[in-house]
């Protein structure tokens, strides 16, 4: 847990437990922390968020009459969902202000999130993203509903709206989804396989290699939140795509080394400059090309690359 919530959780386990055990309440919350921080993260796609979320569903949840709650795992998804609704819409406002183009916060993830092929398909970058295009609420319905499968009558519970609205709600996100999300999931090795290619390509600066597994109309963006230089808007077409790269990465050729790494359930790659983290690499991949780059520069948004983040259902 985070340290200040886990400190609070280490206050209450010393007043209720003469044993030394953990109290009921802190040890419900520990079991299903991963669960929550996964519902916030994909509510916000920003780790630091979630776990600001975590820290306020805990206050609320160590407050709560444990007798009186019937279901404790629905009640725990229940407030965070309603603290990542509020910090969503607060969040919102910040991207307003954001420097260049904001994409979300990627995560050094372990091998098994890769293996539940759905989890790993709804915390894709490009997943992310489009589900950055929904309202709010919208948003909370999709993620409950399509990723963890709540039933309408919880996940109105969770959003304050009737079961019949939420039913509304859950079919026209998934309508919005579908008509802009990634045409299939893409298998592990087939990503693999194209960023090996596009990596050999960027090493030995081989622009036509480059082309050949960029899209003809691949997208480039890039986040540097105003830190990092970054491209300002989205670069479209594999020619620009392809010479923006070679020209901006042959100029610190020999201080640069890109690496294989396990970011949001998929392969990517990490950008090391001079030995520390500068870039972290996602890609949508269409029909075994590569049709999406989202290159994070921001150092605010690499913290959670330094080690691996357990992302549950």
């Amino acid at each position: 847990m985070n340290s200040e919530y886990s400190e609070r959780a280490g206050d209450t386990a010393g007043k209720g437990a003469d044993s030394g055990r953990t109290d009921p309440a802190t040890e419900t919350f520990v079991a299903h922390r991963n669960l929550l921080f996964t519902v916030a993260y994909e509510m916000l796609g920003s780790a630091a968020d979630a776990e600001d979320v975590l820290q306020e569903a805990w206050l609320r949840w160590a407050g709560v009459d444990l007798g009186t709650v019937r279901d404790r795992r629905a009640y725990l998804v229940r407030i965070t969902t309603r603290q990542a609704l509020s910090r969503l819409r607060t969040l919102g406002r910040r991207k307003e202000s954001y420097v260049g183009t904001w994409l979300p916060e990627p995560l050094l993830t372990a091998p098994d999130v890769a293996e539940d092929v759905e989890l790993a398909d709804s915390v894709s970058m490009a997943m992310m993203l489009v589900l950055e295009t929904l309202a709010p609420t919208e948003r909370a319905v999709f993620v409950l509903r399509e990723v963890f499968d709540l039933g309408y009558e919880e996940i109105a519970e969770a959003v304050d709206k009737s079961p019949a609205a939420v039913r509304q709600i859950a079919h026209r996100a998934r309508a919005h989804v579908a008509a802009r999300r990634p045409r299939a999931i893409v298998s592990p090795t087939e990503t693999r396989d194209a960023l090996d290619a596009f990596r050999r390509a960027i090493e030995t600066g081989d622009l036509q290699s480059l082309l050949g597994i960029l899209a003809p109309d691949v997208v480039l963006l890039g986040d540097g939140g105003g830190i990092k230089q970054a491209v300002p808007r989205p670069i479209l077409g594999a020619d620009k795509v392809g010479r923006l790269l070679l020209g901006g990465l042959g100029k610190v050729a020999a201080a640069v080394s890109l690496r294989p790494a396990q970011v949001n359930g998929h392969p990517a790659l990490m950008l090391r400059l001079d030995g520390e983290i500068d870039t972290v690499l996602a890609v949508r991949i269409d029909e075994g090309l590569i049709t999406g780059l989202y290159a994070v520069r921001n150092p605010e948004k690499l913290s959670h690359m330094q080690q691996e983040t357990t992302l549950h259902r």
